[in-house]
């Protein structure tokens, strides 16, 4: 069929080159957003401030994010599942020994050493999230609830497979290596110099794994 005069065929591909830079500014606005909510938390942030840091409208910003809430959900989504996927990056399935699993949130450790941004933005919502009326705060008991529970589990099929000690209180260990986990990233906030955050994890994970095994070896 003959091309009408005067129409422009669109050029394959045109329609993909959109999408990729609309996903390109979504990420811009997440990005920014984090340093945001890092420095500022989420009630004194600004739709305002956070658009005009990407050089964008705040309506511009709008056309991705319903608002600021949405906003910071779909930050912490983003940030949880990076966290789920260096976790797994391994074998692409749970760990298959708690040593295995000890190993991998200290590479964790030292990947978040890599995303400061994303540390201090951690600690900043977690602070103000214990108000039953911030808008993370079921996130964040969600949060805490999945990994205890994918901890304790995972220290248990440690003890039904024998690499456990049968007597070890699994959801002490398991909210324990929780609790120092962010005690050393608040610490490596304050002095990033001065606090290396990984070292220390590995050094308590290691000394906790020779105590709750049958071999008492660790990592």
């Amino acid at each position: 069929m003959a091309q009408d005069k005067g129409r422009t065929t669109p050029k394959a591909g045109a329609g993909r080159g959109g999408y990729a830079v609309g996903d390109a500014r979504r990420q811009k606005i997440l990005d920014t957003a984090v340093e945001h909510f890092a420095q500022w938390g989420f009630h004194a942030s600004s739709l305002a401030r956070i658009a005009n840091d990407c050089g964008i409208t705040q309506g511009g910003l709008l056309h991705h994010f319903r608002g600021k809430e949405d906003l910071l959900l779909s930050v912490l989504a983003q940030s949880e599942q990076h966290d789920i996927e260096r976790l797994f990056s391994e074998t692409g399935e749970e760990a298959p020994s708690v040593a295995a699993h000890f190993a991998a949130v200290v590479a964790l450790a030292e990947d978040n050493a890599r995303r400061p941004g994303i540390v201090r933005m951690y600690n900043t919502l977690v602070g103000e999230s214990g108000n039953p009326g911030h808008p993370a705060h079921a996130y964040f008991r969600q949060r805490y609830d999945r990994v205890l529970g994918y901890s304790v589990d995972l220290l248990r099929a440690g003890v039904a497979r024998g690499e456990v000690r049968p007597e070890t209180d699994c959801e002490a260990v398991g909210r324990e290596s929780i609790a120092v986990m962010d005690g050393f990233q608040i610490q490596w906030v304050l002095d990033p110099q001065g606090v290396d955050m990984a070292v220390l994890l590995r050094g308590y994970l290691d000394r906790r794994l020779r105590e709750i095994t049958v071999a008492g070896s660790g990592l």
